[in-house]
């Protein structure tokens, strides 16, 4: 009788762990990648305003040369772009709206500002474009300090909560 009650303690306490865990890395994720969406939308910068690489193969380049997942969403726009023969990008970036609301955990601000990228980008000359680039670096600069923020505060939280509700389930069941 020990032995399950040992067994069902464990339980309780490492699945309310692992989901409090959990849950505290999403905050870590959004920071993460919105550190490499900067690093990316950099690259890109790079590529059109000094490399004047045509779109396409930019985006080609920043997902073979970006860090972290988020350069795959390059590599989708891109494919997009090519394979439906769109003459807006704005759209291809739209059609990842979900995909980077699930996948890469960006809140609404952070898919705002990646759309107004996909807005700007092949529309203007040159001079508004680098004005654009630094106003979009500016704008995820700040997203990823207040990701850093809310990621010291809510990913501990989580933890603790997690590891606390499961030791109150075990305290309530004993």
């Amino acid at each position: 009788m020990k032995f399950i009650k040992l067994i069902s303690i464990l339980t309780i306490l490492s699945s309310t762990s692992i989901i409090g865990f959990a849950y505290g890395n999403i905050f870590g994720k959004r920071a993460k990648n919105l550190i490499d969406l900067e690093y990316c939308i950099r690259l890109l910068e790079s590529e059109i305003l000094i490399g004047n690489t045509p779109l396409p193969e930019a985006l080609d380049n920043i997902y073979k040369k970006g860090k972290g997942e988020v350069s795959n969403l390059f590599k989708e726009i891109r494919e997009d772009l090519i394979t439906r023969k769109r003459e807006d990008i704005y759209i291809s970036f739209q059609l990842q709206k979900d995909s980077l609301k699930d996948k890469y955990l960006f809140k609404p601000q952070d898919i705002e500002v990646i759309l107004f990228l996909g807005r700007i980008l092949g529309k203007t000359n040159r001079i508004d474009q680098e004005k654009n680039f630094k106003f979009i670096l500016k704008q995820i600069e700040d997203l990823s300090i207040e990701a850093s923020e809310e990621k010291e505060t809510y990913e501990k939280l989580y933890r603790s909560l997690g590891i606390l509700m499961g030791m109150g389930i075990i305290i309530i069941f004993i």
